[in-house]
């Protein structure tokens, strides 16, 4: 057992967040940590870290914490840097301090043994390459390597500054660094925040495979799938182990709540039953024996407890269109979205019904298309056209940051003054704003709360076609199961982006994936992508070829192909590269311009899309850059590929 809290309890003010809290990590475990927002996950975690402590209480329950040793812990939270004009290189390199201390221990050791090797100087350096290969010493510099260049930080960005990057590369700085500290238990809170979907999927095997306990804290279902093999929900203030992934424990929670239902009901009616036996016959001299037996039958039960309050509260709307849309709800060829430049060209026709989902890493123009079909900026090229008899209801990101100090029911009201209160009431309750709830001033709302309110207010209009910009940001999981539950049942069309892939299995049943500046269209949905994306990305078996070293890469371009015309496609290749790589350059340097405009410095929306417009710009430069490398790499080696060439003929 690495870790153990027993009756755990944790309290501020005289509130109590957690208590009974029985809580383990064994061994190398995966957990997940699940629960309603505010219900206390984060208190856990903050308690197993040692930032805060157990609270005692009056009682003679016994209250403990174990540990096996001194298990190393490791936090991601929130980003501090000792150092903020050190480089991104050195930062994380502060992850190998022990490794590096370990071995200039060993290579002092080494150079006494040469002159006065004893069995206590012998016995010492085996524990210390013990601890050396265990932390990871004989691959720290490969690995190092892996996780910069998964987090996508390039060669350059190694020496710059760390004061240098945003909030976002920061924490992924700050996350790089702690992977590569590899602490005996790993406590995550949100880690795939600022993280694009290769990002995530390369994380989820890394945790998977990683040699020590990991703690996590997500809204992010599928992550959760395929990493976790325990879930501890909390609820109502203490935890519940369930084995299994997430799916498991929710399929496990119905069925043990169900089972818990029917034998305390069936339970009750055997007392019942056993009782109105007793209570006919007590008083008569020839039925004591028999009223006597059946009370101790009643005594001797061991009693089934009601199951808990199921508490998956929440918020529905069973809106039906106010009508009916034409049979083509949106088209567009050729269509060229951007500010200043294109960033994507976009073909594509929405049929009736369709729910697409959008995906693609930050700064493609995800966002952009939905701001360019809804009007809200204009077109750079191309056209588009929304069908007839089609009513819009546009959910975008910034709803989530709206401010008010106006109540949630006057907030509401001043939208549709035409409805009565009951109607406003009946409204607002149904995305759980019910009671003392619909007085909270707007401004004192969390994120996921005006998002229930942006989603109410526009499920009043009964829009045939929803344009939906990460409507899950913000939610927990229930709220977020109850969003794909209306959208599965709505009966108009629905235009979404989403980085929830679990959200987009579940509503989408067409996909438009914006990858490698090209924008495709997938006819099904999200598990047939990811099948027919893992099916392309295996590697296809090449009938085998001598070869010689230093010519791997001329050799997958040559393929048993003539060497005088591979040697022109080359040419041609790296020449289109080379002019690629300029463009690139010079979007950058447009982007960065454009980002030092005072004008636009209080434009949030402008400015995150110029933040994602650059990372996107930083993914290209670089993977053009590699097969530049590559193709040059190539070209010089063609000499040793045409010998090759002509030994394999022969």
């Amino acid at each position: 057992m690495l870790y153990q809290m027993h009756n755990g309890a944790v309290a501020f003010g005289g509130t109590t967040v957690l208590e009974n809290i029985n809580f383990e990590i064994r061994n190398t475990e995966k957990i997940a940590v699940t629960g309603r927002n505010g219900c206390g996950k984060t208190t856990l975690l903050r308690l197993i870290a040692g930032e805060i402590e157990l609270t005692r209480r009056d009682s003679d329950e016994h209250i403990y914490i174990t540990q096996s040793g001194k298990p190393s812990i490791g936090y991601l939270k929130q980003v501090a840097f000792e150092e903020e004009e050190a480089t991104l290189e050195n930062e994380v390199r502060k992850a190998f301090s022990d490794i590096l201390r370990i071995k200039e221990e060993m290579e002092q050791l080494l150079e006494t043994m040469e002159t006065d090797a004893t069995q206590e100087m012998a016995g010492r350096y085996t524990n210390l390459q013990e601890r050396f290969q265990y932390l990871g010493g004989y691959t720290f510099e490969k690995e190092y390597e892996i996780v910069l260049k998964k987090f996508g930080f390039t060669e350059t960005d190694k020496k710059k500054p760390v004061s240098q990057f945003s909030g976002g590369q920061q924490t992924k700085i700050a996350f790089a660094r702690m992977l590569l500290c590899k602490p005996d238990i790993l406590l995550l809170d949100e880690p795939t925040n600022h993280l694009d979907m290769d990002t995530i999927s390369w994380l989820e095997t890394y945790l998977k495979e990683y040699p020590r306990a990991v703690i996590i804290v997500s809204h992010d279902r599928m992550f959760l799938d395929h990493i976790v093999d325990v879930v501890y929900e909390i609820e109502y203030g203490t935890a519940v182990r369930y084995p299994g992934n997430y799916s498991a424990f929710v399929t496990r929670k119905r069925l043990n709540w169900e089972k818990q239902k029917k034998d305390y009901e069936l339970q009750k009616k055997e007392i019942a039953r056993l009782q109105t036996i007793i209570d006919k016959f007590k008083n008569k001299p020839t039925k004591v024996a028999m009223t006597r037996s059946k009370l101790k039958q009643i005594e001797h039960m061991v009693k089934i407890a009601p199951p808990d309050r199921y508490n998956l509260k929440s918020y529905h709307a069973n809106f039906k269109p106010a009508r009916e849309s034409v049979s083509d709800v949106l088209v567009a060829d050729g269509l060229k979205i951007g500010y200043d430049r294109i960033l994507s060209e976009v073909s594509i026709q929405q049929k009736k019904r369709q729910k697409i989902g959008i995906i693609g890493d930050n700064g493609v123009g995800k966002s952009t298309l939905l701001r360019t079909i809804t009007g809200q900026i204009p077109p750079l090229g191309g056209e588009y056209k929304i069908g007839g008899a089609v009513d819009i209801g546009y959910f975008e990101q910034q709803m989530a940051q709206h401010h008010s100090d106006k109540t949630v029911l006057d907030d509401y009201w001043d939208l549709y003054p035409a409805l009565d209160r009951n109607a406003i009431r009946s409204a607002l309750g149904a995305f759980l704003f019910s009671g003392e709830d619909v007085f909270k001033a707007v401004a004192s709302l969390s994120g996921g709360e005006k998002v229930r309110l942006a989603l109410c207010k526009i499920f009043q209009t009964k829009p045939n076609y929803l344009i939906l910009d990460e409507p899950t940001n913000h939610m927990d999981i229930v709220g977020k199961e109850s969003l794909e539950a209306m959208l599965k049942e709505y009966e108009g069309t629905v235009l979404f982006v989403s980085h929830d892939r679990y959200f987009i299995k579940e509503v989408a049943d067409a996909l438009l994936v914006f990858a490698d500046g090209q924008v495709i269209y997938y006819p099904y949905g999200y598990e047939q992508y990811e099948e027919a994306r893992q099916k392309a990305a295996e590697p296809v078996s090449q009938p085998e070829q001598p070869t010689q070293s230093g010519n791997g890469a001329a050799s997958r371009y040559m393929k048993g192909a003539n060497p005088g015309k591979e040697e022109a496609k080359l040419k041609k290749r790296i020449e289109k590269l080379e002019g690629l790589i300029e463009e690139q350059e010079s979007i950058l340097e447009d982007i960065e311009k454009a980002a030092q405009d005072p004008q636009i410095h209080s434009d949030y929306v402008r400015l995150s899309s110029l933040e994602g417009e650059q990372a996107g710009a930083e993914k290209r430069l670089k993977s053009l850059l590699e097969q530049w490398e590559e193709a040059n790499d190539c070209y010089s080696q063609l000499p040793a590929c045409e010998n090759n060439f002509k030994q394999y003929k022969r």
